[in-house]
């Protein structure tokens, strides 16, 4: 990540946390999900990645909270361990992280 805890996507600058999260939700699309992923070391987001980045911040949209783990997998049939495939930087915080949502609380 940027020291300045900034990401540049395109003409914009767009402020993150220290851990890598986006500051200003509104300010989120499909191109900074794009960003936020390459910071997480993922070169590309693939149809499984969209699938669960929408499914949690549909999830966001109606409950005001990020699904834990468990219901992410339940309602989506990943496994735990093709969680941590998909988002490596660890499956809550990466998920929630690319959806440009805050850090998920919560337990596993």
């Amino acid at each position: 990540m940027h020291s300045t805890n900034e990401l540049r996507e395109g003409d914009k600058t767009l402020d993150l946390s220290t851990e890598g999260f986006l500051l200003e939700a509104e300010r989120w699309n499909p191109s900074v999900a794009e960003a936020l992923a390459r910071l997480d070391g993922l070169a590309e987001l693939t149809g499984r990645h969209w699938a669960l980045v929408d499914f949690v911040r549909g999830y966001y949209d109606e409950f005001g909270v990020a699904p834990i783990v468990r219901r992410l997998c339940s309602s989506t049939g990943v496994t735990l361990h093709e969680l941590y495939e998909l988002f490596p930087r660890g499956p809550a915080a990466g998920v929630c992280r690319i959806a440009g949502l805050p850090n998920a609380t919560g337990c596993l």
